[in-house]
């Protein structure tokens, strides 16, 4: 049976460097761990969901010192990002786990609102023979995405495509149309990246500094 694999793109949590868009409302440590809470978060939900294998696909580096303090899970993988622009680090992380004969989910760090439930949820739907779908979009509220399952890679959704902009979801939705795909669309979830997000973030994801913007 074809098992998942999700794949993690993260920054590793280095103060002024990660987060940036918080930095008015939390400084830059207090960006960094807010950054550092979510991608533990991240790592713990995907080892939970327990739905395949789990890689975590690093900027910088996985061998970088910027992630020697970053406990992983038992059986996390590392990749490297590497070079280009976010769709073509994603195709490239999404073809290689395609490749390699799982489906993929691929995911952020930026939303503590999702869950393992989610996780399971979007690659039950990609296994379901009985009501099958070719994709699975978990879409943010601000217009991108927080998860996109694929079984098949298809280019045309990482080209071309005006990342960090409310369009995202809906022009991947488009091209998924137009190559004649059945998707699962989850239920939008709020993503943590501008100051007026930060109404969304549970008290336990609080930085210790003070949040400014709320």
């Amino acid at each position: 049976m074809t098992t998942t694999r999700i794949i993690l793109f993260a920054k590793a949590p280095v103060a002024g460097r990660v987060k940036t868009r918080l930095i008015p409302a939390l400084g830059a440590d207090g960006a960094a761990q807010l950054a550092r809470r979510m991608l533990d978060h991240a790592l713990n939900i995907a080892s939970v969901a327990d739905v395949g294998s789990l890689e975590l696909c690093a900027c910088p580096a996985p061998t970088h010192p910027d992630w020697q303090n970053i406990p992983l899970p038992a059986g996390c993988e590392t990749s490297d990002q590497g070079d280009g622009d976010l769709g073509v680090r994603m195709a490239r992380a999404a073809q290689r786990g395609l490749a390699g004969g799982q489906n993929v989910l691929l995911i952020g760090a930026d939303c503590p609102a999702l869950s393992a439930q989610h996780l399971r949820a979007a690659a039950a739907a990609l296994h379901d023979h009985e009501n099958p779908h070719d994709a699975v979009l978990l879409p943010a509220r601000d217009g991108g995405y927080l998860l996109l399952g694929l079984k098949t890679h298809a280019a045309s959704l990482f080209e071309a495509m005006p990342w960090s902009t409310a369009q995202v979801a809906e022009l991947t939705l488009q091209r998924m149309a137009a190559l004649g795909w059945r998707v699962a669309l989850l239920e939008p979830l709020p993503d943590i990246d501008r100051p007026e997000d930060l109404i969304h973030l549970p008290a336990a994801f609080r930085p210790a500094h003070s949040i400014n913007a709320l």
